[in-house]
């Protein structure tokens, strides 16, 4: 079973989590306006999927407003995202009172559909680990980060260099 650590107690994960190379799962979140939306629906653009454990947590605010800032430099067709099990209203909350105008949010609280199928949810707390997905224009996995221990930030320089060489 796979796991990550959270203050350095190992946590499993479940869903078996996946690899660069291979096609990204479809899997269904909810928008801020509470409506599905299918990775189908980007098919044809770039995406970064940032997996978080919460809006609210200082490493992943951080965490997103990094990104926020970072999508400027990259063309329109990539889309960045993130993605947590934070309630539709927190994430507009969290989104408007940062100026994150540049990420998609979509929250995975009704099914965890994102979460089993990525391999990054964490069932004893039902929240999300700390993951980055780097999926090309026909949804094949090009880069992906787990990272380890929870309370850590990713590792922004390499997440950044693998879209930058996919985007060209």
């Amino acid at each position: 079973m796979r796991s990550i650590t959270i203050h350095g107690r190992p946590v499993p994960l479940a869903g078996e989590g996946v690899k660069a190379g291979q096609e990204a799962p479809d899997f269904t979140v909810v928008d801020p306006n509470h409506r599905v939306i299918s990775l189908k629906e980007f098919k044809g653009r770039i995406k970064i999927i940032a997996s978080v454990l919460s809006v609210d947590s200082p490493v992943c605010n951080l965490e997103i407003r990094h990104l926020n800032q970072a999508a400027a430099g990259f063309e329109a067709d990539t889309m960045f995202i993130f993605v947590s099990m934070d309630l539709p209203f927190a994430q507009r909350r969290f989104c408007q009172a940062n100026a994150i105008n540049r990420m998609k949010c979509f929250s995975d609280y009704r099914k965890a559909d994102f979460g089993l199928k990525y391999g990054v949810l964490i069932e004893e707390s039902r929240l999300l680990a700390r993951a980055f997905f780097v999926l090309d224009r026909n949804d094949r996995i090009h880069y992906c980060q787990y990272v380890p221990e929870l309370t850590q930030p990713p590792d922004y320089d390499a997440l950044l260099e693998s879209l930058r060489s996919m985007a060209g």
